[in-house]
């Protein structure tokens, strides 16, 4: 009964703008009001939490059957990054259904999802269903940015909304990953931490005719480099460890985990899953200096994006400092923590029973993110995050590109297949 509603629920919600350009001017509220309403339409009051002007979030509690067990969180953000019209096949906000599949920006990030969980909710309302536990639907402003105005604002204003949560569920996890001719579906356990740095370098300003040894530019050109030339060793979390020799035993490959970058090799496709998280990191992005060809700076700037994995942020601040060297200062940006999940837990396990009653030839193994969610900012309520978006997707499908790319779109018949799942997790 709840499979019909996602669709329009979920093309309702792309029609409706909400760019987040990253520059405190977003505009999820209108999404929010009709969340609200759709709620609404099910007899599920809903909070409407607006943090600044047109920026808003939506909370609601639905009532479990067992007041013994600890309530849930399930969240997804209603903004989206930007889009250029001229460079998709469809408009990006349209929300047109073509050749089995729902375009446009948020299909995949995240109003999909946010779909999904209306369409679950309201099915319950319809049938006379309830959740095993409580329930608790977080609709979030500002994740494409920095979630000060959403999920940030959520936990440090109105933290009493969350009382008794101890687990959540939102993006980026329980999707179909072909590989090895096998149907391989990661539930994310856990995410690196964000390590945005700006370095600083200053010199002695001149003329750029002379000879001058203290060049802010070039030392930060040299920093620069050395950072995106670092090899990072590799750190086993638990996480990773465990999908290591999760995916090798889905796909019948050896795991040695005293050669980490072998095995992963041998993972052919797979390698996707882990290659990101065995390590920190540090990508250069953007740079900045002078106003003239002839004119030497006195301070040049650039902003590195890091991450690093869980329990490594001594080692990656000490590493920083050593490879940047004395002519250049560094400072965080912006800086989140890293997460850890269990994925032995009866949590993650009753992810994995729901996928394979849907899918009984999925190989659920455990993931830990490159990036990160929501999920950072609701871990400071002691909330355990994990990554479980369920779609199953075909093989020709690029899931990992279709975020934040140009034609992003979802099959039709991924969006039921994860209504589907996902009633089966949180009524169990």
């Amino acid at each position: 009964m709840a499979e019909p509603d996602v669709l329009t629920l979920a093309a309702d919600l792309i029609r409706i703008d909400t760019t987040n350009p990253g520059d405190g001017t977003g505009r999820e509220r209108p999404a929010a009001e009709y969340v609200a309403e759709k709620l609404g339409e099910a007899g599920i009051d809903a909070m409407l939490i607006e943090s600044a002007p047109n920026r808003a979030n939506v909370v609601a509690r639905v009532e479990g059957t067992d007041p013994g067990r600890d309530p849930i969180l399930v969240h997804g953000h209603l903004d989206v990054v930007p889009a250029e019209a001229a460079d998709w096949s469809v408009h990006p906000f349209s929300g047109e259904v073509r050749d089995g599949m729902l375009w446009g920006r948020g299909a995949i990030d995240m109003k999909g999802m946010d779909a999904m969980m209306l369409a679950v909710v309201r099915a319950w309302a319809r049938e006379g269903r309830r959740p095993a536990r409580d329930v608790v639907l977080a609709f979030t402003a500002d994740e494409e940015a920095s979630a000060e105005h959403g999920s940030t604002w959520l936990v440090t204003k109105h933290a009493d909304l969350f009382e008794g949560v101890t687990e959540g569920i939102s993006e980026s996890g329980g999707y179909t990953f072909h590989a090895g001719g096998r149907r391989l579906y990661p539930v994310a356990a856990g995410e690196r931490g964000t390590a945005w740095l700006k370095l600083t370098a200053k010199g002695r300003a001149g003329h750029g005719s002379r000879v001058n040894h203290d060049n802010a530019v070039a030392a930060l050109a040299g920093a620069v480099h050395r950072l995106a030339e670092y090899r990072w060793p590799v750190r086993l979390t638990p996480t990773v460890r465990a999908s290591l020799e999760a995916i090798g035993a889905a796909l019948g490959v050896p795991v040695d985990l005293d050669d980490v970058d072998g095995t992963v090799a041998r993972f052919g496709a797979a390698r996707e899953l882990v290659a990101a998280v065995l390590r920190n990191s540090t990508n250069p992005t953007m740079l900045s200096a002078g106003y003239k060809v002839n004119v030497i700076p006195e301070t040049a700037t650039a902003y590195v994006d890091g991450r690093v994995v869980p329990d490594a942020r001594d080692e990656f601040e000490a590493t920083i400092a050593s490879l940047i060297g004395p002519a250049v200062t560094w400072e965080y940006e912006h800086a989140e923590v890293a997460l850890s999940a269990d994925p032995a837990s009866p949590t993650f396990a009753a992810m994995a029973d729901a996928l394979r009653a849907e899918d009984p030839d999925a190989h659920v193994v455990p993931v830990c993110m490159a990036g990160g969610t929501d999920a950072k900012q609701f871990s400071r309520l002691g909330i355990t995050g994990y990554g479980f978006s369920p779609l199953r997707l075909p093989p020709d499908l690029d899931y990992s590109a279709l975020f934040h790319g140009v034609d992003e779109r979802v099959p039709v018949d991924a969006l039921e297949f994860g209504v589907r799942v996902l009633d089966r997790f949180l009524t169990t």
